[in-house]
């Protein structure tokens, strides 16, 4: 695909997914009164999810459209009196909602599923400490526009473990209830995962591989309409599902 042909349908999805994303946060707020009562809180954590998703986006994709604009990739702003690279500020900002994000989803499992926490869900919000400081280090060179390796591997570890054992609790526990939203929840992670890993692997070598990176926002976009259609319909108070396990 030639580079500005490349260039013009990143774009044009960047800023469609922007509007997207946006309006379903907007929406799931609107139709938040109408939520049972017993869904509340589930309801919540997701607009909450969904939020700093559409945030943190707008930082990375937005910074993206805005380098383009400006002609280049490498384009810096001043931030503290040193040049900062647009596209990597956006990386950053992504890179911190996005955990949050799957921090939110381990509660949203615990509230839907009346779980308790245990040794390994603490041991999962540990990998989003873990994450959340490995972003802190220099290694990370947020400056650059393709992501250095090995490191860009090494501090995706943690939310990748972080996030296919949130898809597994979901996919698990959902198939126990009977709950086939939160399957399907747990489907779309593990299909924006088996995205997302290619290109945290091999961007570096071959930049094409970065257009995975459309299918991996798709399957974010389709957890939030599957949770929307879930939560959000209007619906009378006893046929909301409340179900019991046993601690992860």
């Amino acid at each position: 695909m030639p580079e500005n042909v490349r260039m013009w349908v990143e774009i044009i999805f960047n800023l469609t997914y922007l509007i997207v994303v946006w309006g379903l946060v907007i929406a799931m707020i609107r139709r938040r009164p109408s939520v049972a009562q017993s869904d509340r809180r589930a309801a919540d954590l997701v607009i909450w999810a969904f939020a700093l998703l559409a945030l943190g986006d707008t930082g990375h994709v937005g910074f993206r459209v805005w380098a383009y604009a400006q002609g280049s990739l490498e384009s810096t702003i001043q931030l503290l009196g040193q040049p900062v690279g647009v596209v990597g500020l956006g990386a950053l900002a992504t890179a911190v909602t996005v955990t949050l994000f799957y921090v939110l989803m381990l509660e949203l499992w615990r509230v839907r599923f009346h779980q308790k926490y245990g040794p390994f869900t603490y041991l999962l919000l540990g990998m989003a400490i873990l994450r959340l400081a490995m972003m802190l280090l220099p290694q990370n060179d947020w400056n650059a526009v393709v992501p250095p390796q090995p490191w860009s591997t090494l501090r995706n570890i943690p939310l990748t473990i972080l996030g296919l054992s949130v898809a597994y609790l979901m996919i698990r526990d959902g198939r126990r209830a009977g709950d086939r939203a939160f399957q399907w929840i747990g489907g779309m992670i593990l299909v924006s995962y088996a995205c997302y890993i290619p290109v945290i692997l091999f961007v570096q070598q071959a930049p094409m591989v970065g257009m995975l990176m459309i299918p991996k926002t798709l399957a974010y976009v389709a957890v939030g309409f599957i949770a929307y259609a879930e939560l959000f319909k209007k619906r009378e108070p006893e046929q909301s599902q409340v179900v019991s396990q046993s601690p992860a």
